[in-house]
C-alpha cells in the first residue's frame, strides 16, 4: 500500500550525477597526492623555507573553507536538515571547524543522509540541498588551494605534474559546479551532454593557458612570482569590491567573499553580481595582456640565457597566447549555442511563499538553497543590449560582433 512504499523509498542517483561525483573525487584525490608529493620533494631537497610556506598555504586554504562553512551554519541559525547534523551540539560543531573537520562533516552527512533516513519523502532533495553548499565550499577550496601552486613551480618535474593536475581539477570541478546551478533551470532549459563537453573544454583551454604562462614566468624568474601574485590579487580584489557583491549576510563575511573572489579571478572568471558585462571584458583583456607580458619576459630571459630544453621560445610563447584566444572562441560557441539566458524570476525556487508560517514543516527542495541560487542568478542572468541597456537589441543581436562581445561578457 501507499504507507509501505513510503518506508521503502530509495535514493536515486542518475548516471550523469554519479559520473560527475566520480570524476570530481578522482581529481580531488589526484590533487591531494600531488600536494603531498610536492611537500615531500621540498623536504628532501632541504628547501625548508618553501616547505614551511607550502604547509602554511595549504593550512590557510583549509581554514578559509572552514570559516565559510561555519558562517553558513550561523546564517541558517543552526537549523539542521538531517539527524546526523543534529547530533553535535553547537559547541561541538565549532570544535569540528576549529580542527579543520567541518567540511568533512558536511561531506559525511551529505553522502549518507539519504541512506540512513530512507523513510523521508524528501531524502533525495535534502541530499541535493546539502550538496549545493558542499560544492560551493569545494569551489572555494579548489581555487584557494591553487595559490599553493605558485610554490611548486620552482620544482622542475613536480611543477609539470602539478600544473596538469591543477588544470584538470579546476576544469572538472567547474563543470560539476555548472551542473549544480542548472538545478534552478526549468526542465526545458536543462542542457545535454554536449553542452557540458563544451563548457569543460573552454574552461580547460583558458585555465591551461593561464597556468602555462605562470609556469613559464616562474621557471626563469621564480623570485618574482609572489610579487606577481600579490599585485594581481590587489587589482582583482579592487574590482571585486567595486562590483558591490551581496553573497554573504554580514559586512565582514562579504569582505571575506570579495577577498576570495580576487583569488579566484587570478585563475579564472566567474560572475559575482549583476551588471558584470563590462568588467568581464576588462578582465579578459587584463588576463590576456598579463599572459602576453609573462610570456614576453620568459622569451627575453630565454634569449639572454638560452636553455637546452627549449629551442624555439618565441613559438612556445605565441602558442600559449594563441591557446587563450582559442579558449575565448570556445567560450563564444558555448554562450552562443548552449548557455540559457533567463531572468531570475524564471529560475526555480525563488522564495518560500509568504503565506506559509515560519514554523510550518514542508518538504525541502534542492532549489531552496539561497546561496547557490544567488550564484545561479548571476550565471543565468537575462542578457541585455550592450549598447542600449535593453533586451531589445535590434540589429546588433544579429551581428557576429554582438554575439562575440556578449559571449565574452558572461
Amino acid at each position: 500500500d501507499h504507507m509501505s512504499t513510503d518506508h521503502h523509498l530509495v535514493f536515486k542517483c542518475c548516471t550523469r550525477d554519479f559520473l560527475f561525483t566520480c570524476v570530481n573525487l578522482l581529481s580531488f584525490l589526484l590533487d591531494i597526492g600531488l600536494d603531498i608529493w610536492a611537500a615531500v620533494s621540498l623536504y628532501k631537497q632541504k628547501a625548508y623555507v618553501y616547505f614551511s610556506l607550502l604547509l602554511l598555504f595549504l593550512l590557510a586554504s583549509s581554514m578559509l573553507v572552514q570559516v565559510y562553512s561555519w558562517l553558513w551554519y550561523r546564517y541558517d541559525d543552526f537549523k539542521m536538515k538531517t539527524k546526523i547534523e543534529k547530533k553535535p551540539s553547537q559547541c561541538q560543531l565549532k570544535l569540528l571547524h576549529v580542527f579543520q573537520l567541518g567540511i568533512f562533516f558536511r561531506l559525511f552527512h551529505d553522502d549518507i543522509c539519504a541512506f540512513i533516513e530512507p523513510q523521508r519523502a524528501d531524502a533525495e532533495s535534502v541530499a541535493k540541498f546539502l550538496r549545493q553548499d558542499l560544492r560551493i565550499l569545494r569551489f572555494i577550496e579548489t581555487f584557494s588551494e591553487k595559490s599553493t601552486f605558485v610554490l611548486t613551480l620552482t620544482l622542475a618535474l613536480s611543477s609539470v605534474l602539478k600544473a596538469i593536475g591543477s588544470t584538470l581539477s579546476i576544469a572538472s570541478f567547474l563543470t560539476t559546479y555548472d551542473h549544480s546551478m542548472r538545478t534552478f533551470l526549468p526542465e526545458k532549459e536543462k542542457h545535454h551532454m554536449i553542452s557540458l563537453v563544451f563548457y569543460f573544454i573552454w574552461n580547460l583551454v583558458l585555465i591551461s593557458s593561464r597556468i602555462a604562462a605562470i609556469a613559464l614566468f616562474a621557471s626563469v624568474l621564480p623570485c618574482f612570482i609572489f610579487a606577481h601574485f600579490i599585485c594581481s590579487w590587489l587589482v582583482l580584489f579592487f574590482f571585486a569590491w567595486r562590483s558591490k557583491t551581496n553573497f554573504m549576510e554580514d559586512p565582514r563575511g562579504e569582505w571575506l567573499y570579495r577577498t576570495t573572489v580576487g583569488l579566484i579571478w587570478y585563475f579564472n572568471w566567474f560572475s559575482v553580481a549583476k551588471g558584470m558585462r563590462i568588467r568581464s571584458v576588462l578582465y579578459h583583456a587584463y588576463i590576456l595582456i598579463d599572459i602576453c607580458i609573462l610570456c614576453g619576459l620568459w622569451c627575453w630571459k630565454m634569449s639572454t640565457d638560452p636553455s637546452d630544453f627549449v629551442t624555439h621560445p618565441l613559438t612556445t610563447a605565441a602558442c600559449v597566447v594563441a591557446v587563450y584566444v582559442l579558449g575565448l572562441l570556445f567560450k563564444v560557441i558555448y554562450y552562443t549555442f548552449f548557455h540559457p539566458n533567463l531572468d531570475k524570476d524564471k529560475l526555480k525556487g525563488a522564495t518560500i511563499t509568504e503565506e506559509q508560517p515560519e514554523d510550518e514543516e514542508r518538504p525541502l527542495k534542492a532549489t531552496d538553497n539561497k546561496r547557490m541560487r544567488k550564484l545561479a542568478e548571476n550565471f543565468f542572468s537575462q542578457k541585455h543590449g550592450l549598447f542600449t541597456g535593453r533586451h531589445d537589441t535590434g540589429v546588433w543581436e544579429n551581428t557576429g560582433i554582438y554575439c562575440f562581445v556578449v559571449s565574452l561578457c558572461k
